[in-house]
């Protein structure tokens, strides 16, 4: 009779229960200007705590399906990122602890309505129109917890129409996923299936109709999307 380590069966249930993120989770969490060469390119104060925002989950696209851009756009921008899934409900949980309620990751892409922001930026508005559009968070498959090392030494890399537009490792994350985890559940409940987007690497810019994007984290995931419009 085999008998499997409680690692092994911790890991597995946690997988498990995160595998359909996609269809049972109830919030996606943002994280903005959280990669220090981003920071620097835009020549702008590292943030002393992480910056949130909230996406809906009628937001998330899958491989197969098509990119649309909302005809009340102007620019929309790629932003590639690592997805970490929530595995576990947690509640003003510690660093030391936040890995423990982790189910597994993802590869995913924040698309950004760089036209809607800037205004809200001006007046003091919201980020959610430009945030949360239809099809604005790309996610691959989930990626295991234990396929995962360490979550902060992973290189990340997004292509347009073949040419390589942003390349980053997680190394350069401002703050870390245990950070992010602690800091959120402060003031709200984290979930089983919830996902945080982490931040993007420097790179980020417009694309169009027509383009096509692809984008990689280390050899645990690749994505591919075609873009069409409204």
């Amino acid at each position: 009779m085999v008998r499997l380590s409680a690692r092994y069966l911790m890991a597995f249930q946690r997988n498990q229960d995160a595998a359909n993120f996609v269809f049972e989770g109830k919030k996606i969490i943002g994280v903005a200007l959280n990669y220090m060469c981003a920071v620097k390119a835009k020549n702008v104060p590292v943030p002393q705590v992480p910056i949130v925002f909230l996406k809906p989950t009628t937001s998330y696209l899958r491989e197969g399906c098509p990119i649309i851009l909302p005809k009340v756009f102007t620019k929309v921008a790629y932003e590639v990122e690592l997805g970490v899934v929530i595995g576990s409900r947690c509640k003003n949980v510690s660093k030391a602890q936040a890995m423990q309620h982790v189910g597994g990751y993802c590869l995913a892409l924040d698309l950004t309505a760089q036209c809607n922001l800037a205004a809200a930026r001006a007046t003091g508005g919201s980020w959610t129109l430009g945030k949360g559009f239809d099809t604005s968070t790309p996610v691959s498959r989930l990626i295991p917890f234990d396929a995962v090392n360490d979550p902060h030494t992973l290189p990340l890399w997004l292509k347009v129409n073949g040419e390589l537009k942003q390349s980053g490792c997680t190394a350069d994350l401002v703050f870390k996923v245990p950070d992010i985890i602690a800091y959120v559940s402060k003031y709200m409940t984290l979930e089983p299936n919830d996902l945080i987007l982490t931040g993007t690497p420097n790179g980020s810019d417009a694309f169009k109709a027509g383009d096509v994007i692809e984008c990689g984290l280390a050899d645990l995931a690749t994505m591919k999307f075609n873009v069409c419009a409204e």
